[in-house]
């Protein structure tokens, strides 16, 4: 009887052995399959990454202009329109469509004060205007607002001055992509 025993021991560790193998050969099998259907999943939805804008042809050639030529919203703009291969020109031709910067501002509403009376926090509200024109037509006007809630320390000055400059660049780049993303849902 211990005989059985020992050798129904050593067919149940074999049968063990030989699952457990299959089992770990198929986790590995099915993870190494997990990107790839990750991919197909991802791209099947019709996901892709920001950053090139389909324009429509009438603004694959355009004249930027700007009440501010040298403003870091001009300047963030054009390197924008020229990552999506769009054509600036240096002239103005009533032909070409033109995109003028009208204004950008920035303005702060005080949101909390400190038992002292220095402010503790501020709303930052980024204003951009720009107006669209095509050849013969109306002008197209837009305007929108970036908003940020930005946490003032007099204790941390020169760190809270940094991290302001941070802010606005970072809300001057959204604008720049703002406006190429408008731009793109104009269909003629």
């Amino acid at each position: 009887m211990s005989q059985v025993n020992k050798h129904l021991a050593i067919i149940k560790r074999s049968i063990l052995f030989v699952v457990h193998a299959k089992v770990s050969a198929f986790k590995s099998y099915h993870w190494s399959l997990f990107p790839l259907m990750l991919s197909v999943m991802v791209t099947g939805c019709g996901f892709q990454l920001r950053g090139d804008y389909l324009l429509a042809p009438e603004l694959q050639t355009l004249y930027l202009s700007s009440v501010d030529k040298h403003g870091e919203l001009t300047r963030l703009t054009r390197q924008h329109l020229t990552r999506n291969q769009v054509t600036l020109v240096e002239t103005f031709t009533p032909q070409t469509p033109e995109l003028r910067i009208l204004k950008d501002e920035l303005d702060r509403r005080t949101l909390s004060v400190f038992p002292n009376g220095q402010v503790a926090e501020y709303e930052l509200i980024y204003t951009v205007n720009y107006q669209l024109r095509f050849a013969n037509e109306d002008i197209q006007s837009f305007s929108f607002e970036i908003n940020r809630d930005y946490q003032d320390d007099p204790d941390l000055a020169l760190a809270k001055s940094r991290e302001l400059s941070l802010m606005l660049r970072e809300m001057r780049q959204e604008a720049a992509d703002k406006i190429l993303r408008n731009m793109a849902t104009i269909q003629r």
